[in-house]
C-alpha cells in the first residue's frame, strides 16, 4: 500500500509503485516507539510471515488493471474502538506490492476472551503506538484508496475510533469482501461467507485472527471473485449495494457500447454470457474496437453470442445460461445468430487484427 507522504497516481485507489529492485521502500515516518509500523516490500516477505497462500496454482491476472488495500483489525475487548493490532496488504493487478502490520496500545483493558482469540497481551503492546498517534499515517495510506475489509466490523471500528478521539473519519472507498462473496458464490449467499469458511471453500491457507493474514485472505477472496465472475473491482463497488440474488449471471455487468464504425466487424451485434478468462469489460472493449456493437442482453438484433465457461452448480440446475437458451430459441425461430465459445471469439479477433494489418500494409 502507498507509504504516507507519497502521492497516488491519477486513478482511483492508486498507490505508488514499489521502488526499483535493490532500493529500500520509502519508510513510514517512525513514531518514537519500538513497535511503530514498518512498511515492507513483497521481496521482504518470508514463509514465517505466515501470509496466506493458495494451495494450488496462481490466479490469472492478464488484462487486470486494479489496485486496492485490504485491511483487518483485532481488538482488546468488546469495545470495537479498542484496536490492538492492524494489518494492511496492498494489492496491485492481482499481486501483493507491500504490507504493513503493527500492534496498537489501546490504552484499555484486555478481555481474556479476546486474548484467547488473537493471542495479543497487554505486555505485547506496552511500547506500541496509540491509535491516535499513528492515525495521520493510516489516513494518508488509506485515503482515497479502495479499502477491502471482511464484514462491517473493521470499518465500524475505525469510525468509532474517529468519534472517540475526535479525529476525521477516513475518506476511503470501503468494499466489503463478504458482500462480494455472497454475490459471487450463490451457496454463500446466506451462510458460509465467514473468512474461515471462504478459506476452506477457495483453498486459501492463512492464520485466522492474525490481522495481516486476515487482510491478505480478504484480498484473496476479492481476487477469486473477480476471476470467477469476470466482474471488475469498480463494478463490485456498486454491485454490493444491490440485493443478493440467486444466480451469478444475475450480476453480469453492463458493458453495452457502440462499435468502431471503421472496424471490420461493423454491423455485428455481440453479447457475452458466462465466465470469461478476461474481465467482461475488457472483452467488450476488444469487440467494440473490432467494430461490433456490444449489447448487455440477447435480442432479435444480436448476431453473435460469446459463451464463456459455465459452472453448472451456479445455474440452478440448468447447463446453459439464460442468454444462451434465449439465443437458441431465436435461432430456432430463424434468427441469423451465431453462438461461439470464448476461444473462438479470441481467434476471430486475432484474424480481424491480421486482416487490418495486411490492409494497411498493402
Amino acid at each position: 500500500m502507498m507509504p504516507p507522504g507519497r502521492k497516488p497516481r491519477n486513478r482511483p485507489g492508486a498507490g505508488s509503485r514499489p521502488p526499483p529492485a535493490g532500493t529500500a521502500p520509502s519508510p513510514v515516518p517512525r513514531a518514537s516507539h519500538e513497535n511503530a509500523p514498518r512498511w515492507r516490500r513483497r521481496e521482504e516477505y518470508k514463509p514465517t510471515d505466515g501470509l496466506c497462500q493458495a494451495k494450488q496454482g496462481t490466479i490469472s491476472t492478464w488484462g487486470w488493471d486494479m489496485e486496492f488495500i485490504a485491511l483487518d483489525v483485532e481488538t482488546a475487548n468488546a469495545d470495537i474502538a479498542s484496536i490492538c493490532a492492524i494489518g494492511m496488504v496492498h494489492f496491485r493487478d492481482g499481486a501483493i506490492v507491500r504490507n504493513l502490520s503493527t500492534l496498537i496500545n489501546p490504552q484499555d483493558h484486555f478481555d481474556p476472551v479476546n486474548v484467547g482469540i488473537h493471542g495479543i497481551t497487554p505486555e505485547a503492546v506496552a511500547s506500541a503506538p496509540t491509535i491516535k498517534a499513528i492515525y495521520p499515517q493510516l489516513s494518508a495510506a488509506l485515503c482515497p484508496s479502495i479499502v477491502v475489509h471482511h464484514t462491517h466490523f473493521d470499518r465500524t471500528a475505525f469510525h468509532k475510533v474517529s468519534i472517540k478521539h475526535r479525529l476525521p473519519d477516513l475518506t476511503c472507498r470501503w468494499l466489503d469482501s463478504s458482500s462480494i462473496a455472497r454475490r459471487a458464490w450463490p451457496d454463500c449467499a446466506q451462510r458460509g461467507y465467514g473468512l474461515a469458511d471462504l478459506g476452506k471453500k477457495l483453498n486459501i491457507v492463512f492464520k485466522h485472527h492474525d490481522a495481516t493474514e486476515d487482510a491478505r485472505a480478504a484480498g484473496e477472496v476479492v481476487l477469486r471473485a473477480i476471476a470467477t465472475t469476470g466482474i471488475s473491482l469498480d463494478q463490485w463497488l456498486s454491485l454490493v449495494a444491490q440485493p443478493i440474488k440467486t444466480k451469478t449471471e444475475d450480476y453480469e455487468p453492463h458493458v453495452a457500447r457502440s462499435g468502431n464504425p471503421d472496424g471490420p466487424l461493423n454491423g455485428e451485434v455481440i453479447a457475452f454470457t458466462g465466465k470469461l478468462s478476461i474481465e467482461r469489460d475488457r472483452a467488450a472493449r476488444l469487440a467494440a474496437m473490432a467494430g461490433c456493437k456490444v449489447a448487455d442482453n440477447v435480442s432479435k438484433k444480436t448476431s453473435i453470442l460469446v459463451v464463456g465457461d459455465q459452472d453448472i452448480r451456479v445455474l440452478i440446475g440448468h447447463d446453459k445460461s439464460t442468454k444462451q437458451r434465449k439465443a437458441e430459441a431465436l435461432i430456432a425461430d430463424g434468427a441469423q445468430l451465431r453462438i461461439m465459445g470464448e476461444s473462438d471469439f479470441q481467434l476471430l479477433l486475432k484474424h480481424v487484427v491480421e486482416i487490418v494489418r495486411l490492409t494497411h500494409s498493402a
